[in-house]
């Protein structure tokens, strides 16, 4: 392996770990994107600009649960794809909760949701400044 491939590798790994405390898995990240890290960086860091989040705050408060749905729903999507893996599984239970017309179970969730999601925008930022 020469030099290049050598610090390739490394700072992947690097990347890999701490992404990962923020509840980012970047290895099935680069399964899914077929190694393409520029792609998915792209895709990820867009993630920062998506108003699912409060979408579903906003629609829980209302009692709008039909819109909390699809927020949630919506949400489970976004972060399933980009391999947001705590994200994914607490945006589930609430997506299915919704879905299931369980609603106050649903409030209960929704602060674990809101949790994961402000962890990986955290990573994201972090990724974005250099600020780890």
């Amino acid at each position: 392996m020469d030099d290049t491939l050598t610090v390739q590798k490394i700072d992947r790994d690097a990347l890999t770990s701490k992404l990962a405390s923020y509840g980012i898995d970047y290895a099935d990240a680069m399964d899914r994107m077929d190694g393409n890290a520029d792609l998915y960086k792209k895709l990820a860091l867009k993630y920062l600009d998506n108003e699912c989040m409060a979408d579903l705050q906003a629609a829980m408060e209302a009692a709008d649960y039909d819109a909390a749905y699809k927020a949630a729903h919506t949400l489970k999507g976004a972060s399933g794809n980009l391999s947001f893996k705590d994200l994914f599984e607490a945006s589930s239970v609430e997506s299915a909760e919704l879905f299931q017309g369980e609603y106050q179970a649903a409030a209960t969730t929704l602060p674990q949701v809101v949790a994961t999601h402000q962890k990986v925008i955290e990573g994201l930022e972090a990724w974005q400044n250099g600020t780890w």
